[in-house]
């Protein structure tokens, strides 16, 4: 098990006459990821209201906030339990066995055009054998095929951009698997946490874009852009591409500052838990679902 602790701030100054937010910076509440503490404070006197989606589990706050300074923190402490598995046993799910809660992660979506990558895919990927190898061949071809660059795309690049441009952060890294994996029919969806682990010369601690996998009836998880250790990875929003969940959608006029986040994993001298480190094991921090 590994303990991380975390908070985030998020300051902005809104314009008259104010503004509606949406939030998903809450941890996702699983049977795997355990929210121990936590705590929201919002500087303005508002009445936040928080729904837990019942298919996904993402959490999203919803606030109307006035005109002038808004400030909203979020801190917890969170329990991650790993499922850990050998590569070798993970396997591919035929689409006529998938869960009818996975489909929607096989089809092309906003930033992820699949349909147009078949003939990339064919050429690059059929002839692997299937199976997490296979998957992770995929991620490998992504991290050599597209460079990390820092303010190098915005909130319209999709995939294809990606691969026509061969730089990214971490948003297009995942948009760009997401899109490889659903060409050749394996479910993947768009996940949200923080970049635990990261290298500080990369910049400041962020929210983290990453990749989970349909295999062998679990969500797995992968790291396209390699940026961060993902056992110290904590979930907050899945869905089929970044539309889906966004840290922060806003309906008004809003001057906003980067966000400021702090994240640590704790360390037990009892052996309680453990301190994230990188695995050659498949890894998962989702419900397995029964195959069809």
């Amino acid at each position: 098990m590994v303990r991380i602790e975390l908070s985030i701030d998020l300051n902005y100054h809104v314009l008259a006459p104010g503004a509606d937010f949406v939030f998903n910076i809450h941890g996702a509440h699983t049977r795997c990821q355990t929210i121990r503490e936590e705590q929201l404070r919002i500087s303005q006197q508002v009445q936040p209201q928080v729904y837990t989606d019942p298919a996904t589990r993402n959490r999203y706050l919803r606030l109307s906030a006035w005109a002038g300074p808004l400030t909203v923190s979020y801190q917890a402490v969170v329990d991650l339990h790993h499922h850990l598995a050998q590569p070798e046993d993970v396997f591919e799910v035929p689409v006529s066995r998938l869960p009818p809660e996975v489909f929607s992660y096989i089809y092309p979506s906003r930033y992820c055009q699949s349909d147009c990558l078949s003939t990339l895919v064919m050429a690059e990927f059929a002839h692997l054998p299937q199976g997490h190898s296979r998957v992770l061949a995929i991620q490998d071809w992504v991290r050599s095929h597209v460079r990390f660059e820092s303010n190098s795309t915005n909130s319209a690049t999709s995939a294809l951009d990606t691969l026509r441009e061969g730089r990214g952060v971490c948003r297009d890294f995942a948009h760009l698997m997401i899109a490889l994996c659903r060409a050749l029919s394996i479910p993947a969806r768009f996940t949200t946490g923080i970049d635990f682990g990261a290298d500080p010369a990369l910049g400041p601690t962020d929210f983290h874009a990453y990749v989970e996998v349909f295999l062998g009836g679990r969500w797995y998880i992968f790291d396209p852009s390699n940026t961060a250790i993902p056992m110290g990875f904590v979930r907050f929003g899945t869905g089929r591409d970044a539309a889906d969940v966004s840290f922060a959608t806003i309906f008004g006029s809003v001057q906003s500052q980067a966000p400021n986040i702090r994240v640590l994993a704790l360390h037990d001298p009892q052996g309680r838990w453990e301190l994230p480190r990188h695995r050659r094991e498949a890894i998962s921090t989702d419900d397995g679902l029964p195959l069809s």
